[in-house]
């Protein structure tokens, strides 16, 4: 981030709001999301050569992934954070660049609620398809997650350069389940399997340009680009060139060119076809973010008040991490910034509890690197070390006082008790316990039944209580030992319906740790006989926005 002064105007502030493009990346497993992450990299020259290579089994780590863990499997299991600057190829070298936060998620959709976090704090996501599988269930609840916010969506069709399906058979798809008009910028010239280049479509669905790409070994530097008209590409590439300018005027004929209003409405999404191992249409993402992708805006707060980016400073901590360097075993909340200008060592206030807070310490950090923060502006995420009085949905402000709205946490259907066998090691474990608790890597459900030696953990997915354990004994030194529960839903109740419920088989009621009362229950059939016998009491759905 910049280390220049603090500028003084609204004028700046805005100019600054103007040049950023904040996005996540969301996708099904295995679709490419983290190469992508360091092919985007790679073209913006962050870094010299990119960490992923042919075959898991060889695969380096990529630069965002910094657990034991996601480098063992070769997913992400924790978002991250990755800042850098782009200018593109053919722009004016004067201008001041673009700066893009790219937000990484987690690979895997038993981490689905660390995404949803995730996508509180961007301003447009891209949606990551694998040519062969086309749309899969965790792309599509994380695509419903995108249409409740609003947030506008950019498609890119990733390993086109594996056998795969038809494009426009894609297309179909895209459109049919789930209602959004694709509107390709970029067309492939090669089926899937032979990807020769791409044909860049103008308003009117004519190709404009053919850009044809050179492999490099393992896909490690950036494919060299040769651009030819039209006439040319036809001359080159024979029937495969004339194959894509004949499909891309049939997506102009049916009405599937871009349309920014549309787009920013979320009716519409521009499509690219790429192979982020080979790093085809890399720097054609990039410039489409930088062109359509809207920049940092106002945001509501509880009381619906907007907080204009030129405002005084305001930000929305949407992730707090601990562990991410065990030589000083600290703990980063991530902040979002709203509006004004953040600058290190600035007093704000903390919204919810209505106390001054002191950001002295404030880092980008990128896997287990870091680098110290002087000023942000609107749009950039800001990591806080050892901010241990904040969570995810807390709101930080000086000036006029503003809050923005509370992260909803999503319905667990997996329960464990957590217990430790070693009494020595029990102070630890309340501390290992308290820690993930607060950053939300799990639910952490208690009662007097129970007691506090034997909490229980509720998650979205049991790849969570892996997550649990491998911290648990790289941080704390602990050896936890997990015992499912035999529940499978959870139901937010309250003090007068409690007493009835725990007198119920197959019922269990807990405490969790922000004061919601939770009634577990065994299956779906024991949860609606209850709801027919005692329709007195209360037991609501919790949220769960990614269904």
């Amino acid at each position: 981030m910049t280390t220049e002064s603090v500028p003084a105007s609204a004028k700046s502030v805005a100019a600054e709001a103007g040049r950023r493009r904040t996005f996540a990346v969301i996708s099904h497993p295995d679709a490419g999301k983290s190469t992508l992450t360091e092919a985007l990299a790679l073209h913006a020259r962050v870094i010299s050569e990119a960490g992923a290579i042919h075959g898991k089994a060889g695969r380096k780590s990529t630069v965002s992934d910094w657990m034991e863990m996601e480098k063992a499997r070769g997913i992400s299991v924790s978002s991250t954070a990755l800042q850098f600057n782009y200018t593109a190829p053919d722009g004016d070298d004067d201008a001041p660049a673009n700066v893009i936060n790219l937000v990484d998620t987690p690979g895997h959709s038993d981490f689905s609620e660390d995404t949803y976090r995730v996508l509180t704090a961007v301003d447009a996501a891209v949606m990551l398809i694998d040519a062969a599988k086309g749309l899969e269930p965790q792309t599509l609840k994380l695509f419903q997650v995108c249409r409740h916010r609003g947030i506008p969506v950019i498609t890119v069709i990733n390993k086109w350069d594996r056998p795969g399906r038809a494009p426009l058979e894609l297309l179909d798809e895209i459109n049919d389940r789930i209602g959004l008009t694709p509107t390709p910028l970029f067309w492939p010239v090669g089926v899937a399997g032979d990807f020769r280049g791409l044909l860049r479509r103008g308003i009117d669905g004519a190709a404009t340009e053919y850009v044809r790409f050179t492999r490099t070994a393992g896909g490690a530097k950036i494919a060299p680009e040769e651009l030819l008209d039209p006439s040319a590409a036809a001359e080159r590439e024979g029937d495969a060139w004339q194959t894509a300018a004949e499909e891309s005027e049939l997506l102009s004929a049916t009405g599937q060119d871009h349309d920014q209003e549309l787009f920013l409405a979320g009716q519409t999404s521009p499509v690219i076809f790429a192979s982020a191992m080979l790093n085809f249409g890399v720097h054609q993402i990039l410039d489409t973010l930088v062109a359509l992708a809207p920049p940092p805006g106002q945001r509501l707060g509880v009381d619906e008040t907007a907080r204009q980016t030129t405002d005084p400073f305001s930000a929305v901590v949407f992730k707090v991490q601990a562990g991410m360097d065990a030589a000083h075993r600290d703990r980063l909340a991530f902040m979002r910034i709203v509006s004004g200008t953040f600058e290190r060592g600035m007093v704000v206030t903390h919204a919810q509890t209505g106390k001054p807070f002191t950001t002295k310490y404030a880092h980008t950090v990128v896997g287990r690197e870091r680098s110290t923060v002087d000023t942000a502006f609107p749009g950039d995420i800001v990591g806080l070390v050892n901010a241990t009085a904040l969570a995810p949905g807390h709101t930080l402000y000086v000036d006029k006082k503003i809050e923005f709205p509370p992260i909803p946490s999503f319905a667990p259907e997996h329960f464990s008790v957590v217990r430790v066998d070693s009494a020595s090691k029990y102070k630890q474990f309340r501390r290992a316990v308290d820690q993930l608790d607060s950053e939300g890597v799990v639910q952490v459900l208690r009662n007097d039944i129970r007691g506090d030696a034997s909490p229980v953990l509720a998650a979205v997915g049991p790849m969570q209580f892996e997550v649990v354990v491998a911290r648990m004994k790289a941080e704390f030194n602990v050896e936890p030992r997990l015992e499912p529960l035999g529940y499978a839903l959870a139901r937010r109740t309250d003090a007068e319906s409690a007493d009835e419920l725990g007198r119920q088989r197959g019922v269990e009621v807990f405490t969790r740790s922000d004061g919601v009362l939770l009634a577990l229950f065994s299956d779906k059939w024991r949860l609606q006989y209850i709801q027919k016998e005692l329709p007195e009491l209360t037991l609501e759905p919790l949220v769960a926005t990614a269904d």
